[in-house]
Formats: C-alpha cells, structure tokens, sequence
C-alpha cells in the first residue's frame, strides 16, 4: 500500500513538472509565429543598424543586451508564457541578424545604405564573408547539440523542463538564428537568386521537410531542428524582400512599416496564444497528471 502511495506521488510529481513546462506545443501556428518573429528580426535589426544608421556594432551589442534582458524573464518565468517566449525568439531573431552582419560584412559601400559614407561608431565588420561565418557557426551549433547530447537531455521541445535544457535550447536558438541570417543574406545577395528566388528556394526545401514527416525512419526532432534553423533564412530573404528598393529586387516597403506591420501581427499572434493557454492549459495539465497518476496506480496494483 505504501508503494502504491509513494508511486502515486512521483506520478503526481511528473504531472506537476509537466504543468511547469516552459515551451509551447509545435503547431501551424507555432510556425507561422516563428516565421513571423525571424522576418521581423530582420526588418528590425537593419531599421537600428542601417536606417537609424547606429552601425553593426553598437546595434549587436544593445541587441545582445536586449536578448539578455528576455532571456533572464523567461528564465525566471515559472510556466509557459507566450509573451516571454516570443519575446526571446524576437530578440534572437533582430540580434542574430545584426551578429551575421557583423561578422560578414565590412565597412566597404558594398554594405552601406545608398549616400551613407560611414554606419554608426566603431568597427562596421569583420570582413569574414559568408562561407566563412558559416562555418563558425556551424562548428558553435554543432559543439552545442554535442554537448546537449552527452548532458543526457532530450532534444524534443516538448518535453524539455529542466534549466539546463533550457539554457541548451536558447543557446542553440541564437547560433541558428544566426546563421540563418547568413544563409538567407548569402541567398538573397551573392547566389544570384535574388529575394523572391531565395525565399521560394528556402520554402520548397521546407516543403519537403514537411513531406518527410510522414516518413517513419526519419526522426520528427531532426525535423524540426532543420526546419527551425531554415525558417530563420526565410525570414531573411522575406524581410530584404520587403524592405530593400526596387532596383535591387525588393518592395521597397521601408524596415519602419514594415517592422510595424509584422510586430503588429505578431503580438496579435502572442495575444491569442496567451488567450488560448489560459483558457485550456491548466486543463491540459490536470489532465496529463491525473492520466500519469492513474496509468501508475493501475501498474500497481494490477
């Protein structure tokens, strides 16, 4: 009997740990909110670093403290909360795009918006060039995943509900962050394929990820790994595509409204999210632990 007990509350336990789990289901609208989030991190972080011509270096690095800022909240978050969580994809996002810049480009006109002589204070870039920043990046996702895989943690967002996980996880969501924007921007400016052509590229490989789904040999979390990190050059070639002039291929819409218009409907996305969890959630969550507890109670006792 006291087994039985004892098995219940670790049942109870996981149910509660379940109910403190942080990160959101992977939906159509997780996605459309990610893509959402990535696009306007572009439009963002090129209205600092170009428009309000602040330069590479100054944008990364209040960038950089803005996603310290939102990170530490949903750190400090006890349960999942769109606005929290959102807000560190968006700071991600605009941080991973200037951090790309930086470590690309240099201080050649090549990169300067059309009449700017010079961008902001200090060094504009390092001139590494996008093979090149590719591949750090590479190397810093990878030796993330590798030291994720040997902590013994799951991959699966889902279930991620330890603080080292967590941290793992938005590590890994920076460095691809990052390099997204640096194969969108290598896309969109040096493949010859141009906005339009990237993005369709980058969706048509999307599509086949989605098509794979379906296939019972390939893993769901590789999936959505690459999906997350091809969703960021997505939202790259659809921000420039919006943003940049005419006569190099965009819409010439401005990163102002632009950023306006996709914050505008990300937050209505993140609004209806929080809407939805607190109407269904705590449901949710009784639920799986009142299962968890009864799956162990019938072990038990059978």
């Amino acid at each position: 009997m006291q087994h039985a007990e004892d098995t219940t509350q670790a049942a109870l336990a996981r149910g509660s740990r379940y109910a403190m789990r942080k990160l959101p289901d992977v939906t159509l609208a997780f996605w459309i909110m990610k893509i959402a989030a990535t696009t306007l991190g572009e439009t963002a972080g090129d209205l600092f670093a170009q428009t309000l011509k602040l330069g590479y270096f100054l944008t990364t690095i209040a960038l950089f403290c803005i996603f310290v800022v939102t990170l530490l909240a949903q750190l400090r978050s006890r349960r999942y909360n769109p606005f929290c969580y959102w807000a560190v994809i968006l700071s991600t996002s605009m941080a991973g795009t200037t951090i790309s810049d930086f470590m690309n480009r240099d201080a050649t006109a090549k990169y300067l918006p059309t009449g700017a002589a010079t961008l902001g204070w200090g060094p504009q870039g390092l001139g590494l060039g996008y093979p090149t920043g590719a591949a750090i990046l590479v190397t810093l996702l990878v030796t993330i995943f590798v030291a994720w895989r040997y902590a013994g943690l799951t991959f699966a967002i889902r279930d991620i509900d330890t603080f080292r996980g967590e941290a793992l996880f938005w590590a890994a969501i920076l460095v691809s962050n990052t390099l997204g924007t640096s194969m969108g921007d290598f896309l969109s400016d040096s493949s010859g394929l141009g906005y339009g052509g990237g993005a369709l590229l980058i969706t048509a490989v999307l599509a086949a990820l989605l098509m794979l789904k379906y296939v019972p040999a390939v893993p769901n979390v590789a999936l959505f790994w690459a999906a997350f990190v091809l969703t960021r050059p997505l939202g790259a070639t659809a921000g420039d595509l919006l943003t940049k002039p005419t006569t190099k291929g965009g819409l010439d819409l401005g990163t102002l409204g632009s950023s306006a218009v996709l914050l505008t409907v990300l937050f209505g996305l993140m609004a209806h999210a929080h809407v939805k969890d607190r109407k269904h959630g705590p449901r949710l969550h009784e639920r799986s632990a009142g299962a968890a507890a009864g799956r162990d109670r019938l072990r038990v006792e059978g």
